[in-house]
């Protein structure tokens, strides 16, 4: 039997924290609630930030709520060459030794000494999702898209399981180019 997730394209975006959205955006600042995302509880804001690398700087930056407990930015590894950062590959929350950059807001400015990160694709799963698919917490799979124009197998896929969670699979810009994951997109997790 096929079991198949839904594959969600994450683009470039920044996660802050309460210090970080003070500075950036003022005293008192709060985001500001544009859209809901696929996982509870996460948004998209209205706040945009610049990214700074050593290289070129990257406008408009999505912020995505709610307040984090460190900041953290979310590239590609072609907006990574771009900024001129190595970021390495690894999972949301995972930052200590990754790239640096400066954030600028319309108030202020923070200069991060890590947090740059490109997002190891993976699959975020509720422990009855996990259960159906036969995968645990951490476990690495492979999903296939299958498609008209490039159809491809994404490898070193992790599963992150949490009752927090809605059932969908995240590759970043890049990847859904290069598979032409565009609009409703659905893999098959193949353990």
């Amino acid at each position: 039997m096929e079991k198949k997730v839904l594959v969600e394209t994450s683009a470039r975006h920044v996660h802050l924290t309460e210090e970080h959205i003070a500075i950036l955006f003022g005293e008192g600042a709060t985001l500001t609630f544009k859209k809901a995302l696929s996982q509870p509880g996460q948004f998209a804001c209205e706040e945009r930030v610049t990214v700074v690398g050593p290289k070129k700087s990257i406008p408009n930056v999505i912020i995505l709520g709610p307040a984090r407990k460190a900041s953290q930015v979310e590239v590609s590894l072609t907006d990574a060459r771009t900024l001129g950062i190595a970021a390495p590959i690894r999972e949301s929350g995972d930052v200590a030794g990754s790239g640096a950059c400066k954030l600028i807001g319309p108030c202020g400015e923070v200069e991060l000494s890590e947090g740059v990160i490109a997002a190891k694709r993976h699959i975020h799963f509720t422990p009855e999702n996990a259960k159906e698919f036969g995968v645990e917490d951490k476990q690495i799979v492979s999903v296939k898209i299958t498609n008209s124009e490039r159809s491809t197998v994404f490898g070193d896929v992790v599963i992150r399981v949490s009752e927090k969670f809605a059932p969908a699979m995240h590759i970043d810009t890049d990847e859904a180019n290069a598979a032409c994951a565009f609009g409703e997109c659905w893999g098959e997790v193949l353990v």
